[in-house]
């Protein structure tokens, strides 16, 4: 089983898309659709990466971010924000609040690739496996 990335992202198209093009990569992707969820999962399940999104339901995702980063349970995951919002504003401050790191939406299939693979333990290229397939976890909001 390849490395696990939770992708908090409320937009359906976008976490579909992020989701099937990272198992295609290898990875094993955990779904959360609201900031709530996504704390709970990032808690329980421990990924390796987090991707997340700032404008959520359930709390924002500098929220999210400050909850992720302020416990003992999830304060180790990199963070990824991935984000629409004008950078000029955002980064900055998802930086300060703990992110290991900003993307722009859109971002290149490529340019994701290569940061999360960055923020991997050894930074271990994950395999393609038809295993991947089918080692999503949905949880929807509540």
């Amino acid at each position: 089983m390849g490395p696990t990335v939770l992708i908090i992202e409320d937009d359906a198209d976008t976490r579909l898309g992020l989701s099937v093009r990272l198992r295609a990569s290898g990875f094993v992707t955990l779904l959360a659709s609201d900031g709530a969820v996504g704390v709970l999962l990032a808690q329980r399940e421990r990924p390796d990466i987090i991707l997340l999104d700032l404008g959520l339901p359930a709390g924002d995702g500098f929220t999210v971010l400050q909850r992720l980063k302020s416990s003992s349970l999830s304060s180790s995951i990199a963070i990824i924000v991935l984000s629409a919002r004008d950078p000029a504003v955002n980064r900055p401050k998802a930086l300060e609040l703990g992110a290991t790191s900003y993307l722009q939406k859109p971002c290149e299939p490529s340019d994701l690739l290569s940061e999360l693979r960055r923020f991997l333990p050894d930074n271990p290229t994950p395999a393609i496996s038809s295993a991947g397939a089918s080692s999503e976890l949905l949880v929807p909001s509540a």
